[in-house]
């Protein structure tokens, strides 16, 4: 999935928050991306709820129209009492909003670009503005454009509303530095339910960008006691990880391994030829495939292959899948990618692989969140985004877990430690988990043979 970021300065977007209450941007469409159509507009805005336009000129104006109502191109005029339009500039400190006329419509829901009367969008898909002061709102052409009508972007944002703060946490934790240390001590000192595995092994799985080295990046961090780069990690279209690798850990420099191993994949696409093909990912849960293996697009491994693994032990395989989601992106997951995971569990499960989901980003996500780190569990966002993530994926709500990957902090943080060895922790139970089943596969296949004896004996 390709990046497209916000035009917005730090400060046009200050203004803009200004004029709603405690709400989140979310960057649905860009004309200079994805072309100034109608039908590139309806593709990406229908059926969104609440957004807001922001339209650019070369006066220096940014300028547009909210409504809390859907675009559905219905061919229907739409009331909504909460649309406004706006106008921001450098020359003014508080933004110019403008209500509509009484009785009047906010906008028309045709198939064409937004129409709001007195400004009418990318009319006949050009990269301008129709404005018709007077036709569904008042205003002054100087103090809301410049006069200026050509337009050298616009954006749509969804307006989501973060609803603010629980009194009590939706979930329970604790932000001290003792049961920091009791969750390092307890991981370090973790030894996996079998004789045979040493250590415990957790497979990484989400769509391009979500921070999956960035996971083990800060894990691999905490224990050394300083900040870590061992993992390629950032921000490009395609997938910055194109090996299969196995990232051991040590409690210090040259200190002790931790007990569990993170594995790094390529990215997921939502297109059946891209990214990382599922036989892949089966394979690397059976432990067919070796660390550094170069992924291809074009096909799976094979076992006549040099980096397939004919005989895996147990140590070999996947006790526990992480998958990794970005929280601000949970809406915007398209279908094909949401079909794709859901394939993924689906051989997942058959495999009896336990299966957690980490919300990334959360700071990103919630400003409130972003303000401190201890909102996590009581940001009424936050819990909207894990329920959602958890329908979506089909886990259960227990399994999703919201963390922060460090990414431009140079210091470790206390509070970032909590949530990340919190999820390390809860990796590791399910892995026990897992060994467990061992353990009752291994009772089937005993008293299975038990069965087969006393068969051949009675014969």
């Amino acid at each position: 999935m390709s990046v497209v970021t916000s035009r917005l300065s730090v400060e046009q977007q200050k203004k803009l928050l200004s004029l709603f209450n405690h709400v989140r941007l979310h960057l649905l469409y860009k004309a200079s991306v994805h072309d100034y159509t109608a039908e590139e507009f309806h593709t990406r805005c229908d059926k969104q709820g609440p957004t807001v336009i922001a339209a650019y000129n070369e006066a220096g104006f940014v300028f547009g129209a909210y409504t809390s109502k859907d675009y559905t191109q219905s061919d229907e005029d739409v009331h909504d009492n909460k649309a406004f339009l706006y106008s921001i500039t450098a020359q003014r400190n508080k933004p110019l909003r403008v209500a509509g006329i009484n009785g009047q419509r906010a906008f028309h829901d045709g198939d064409g670009g937004p129409d709001f009367g007195a400004l009418h969008f990318m009319k006949e898909d050009k990269p301008e503005v129709e404005s018709i002061p007077g036709k569904d709102y008042n205003f002054d052409v100087t103090e809301m454009h410049g006069s200026d009508l050509k337009l050298t972007e616009l954006e749509v944002y969804r307006v989501e509303d973060l609803g603010g703060l629980l009194a009590k946490p939706w979930r329970n934790i604790k932000w001290t530095s003792e049961r920091r240390a009791e969750l390092m001590k307890s991981i370090q000192s973790y030894k996996p339910d079998k004789r045979t595995v040493h250590q415990a092994r957790a497979l990484l799985v989400g769509p391009i960008g979500t921070g999956k080295s960035s996971f083990f990046n800060s894990i691999n961090s905490i224990f050394r006691g300083n900040m870590m780069a061992q993992a390629i990690a950032g921000t490009m279209m395609k997938s910055v990880t194109t090996q299969f690798r196995t990232y051991s850990m040590k409690s210090g420099k040259g200190g002790k391994a931790i007990p569990l191993i993170l594995c790094d994949t390529m990215g997921l696409e939502g297109e059946a030829d891209g990214g990382l093909d599922i036989e892949d990912i089966v394979s690397i849960y059976k432990g067919h495939v070796r660390d550094r293996y170069q992924f291809s697009t074009a096909a799976p491994l094979t076992e006549d292959a040099p980096a397939y693994r004919k005989d895996p032990t147990l140590s070999d395989k996947i006790h526990c899948v992480i998958y990794v989601i970005d929280t601000s992106n949970i809406s915007l997951l398209p279908q094909n990618m949401l079909d794709k995971f859901a394939a993924i569990r689906k051989k997942t499960n058959q495999l009896g692989i336990p299966q957690i989901v980490l919300m990334t980003k959360v700071d990103e996500a919630c400003p409130l969140v972003a303000q401190d780190l201890k909102n996590v569990y009581h940001s009424v966002y936050i819990q909207k985004k894990a329920q959602e993530l958890s329908e979506a994926l089909g886990v259960p709500l227990s399994c999703v877990l919201p963390v922060k990957n460090y990414s431009n902090e140079v210091d470790l943080d206390d509070d970032v430690d909590m949530l990340l060895l919190s999820s390390l922790q809860h990796v590791l139970n399910f892995a026990d988990s897992f060994f467990e089943n061992q353990d009752q596969d291994d009772n089937d296949q005993q008293e299975l043979y038990r069965c087969n004896e006393n068969v051949q004996t009675v014969r």
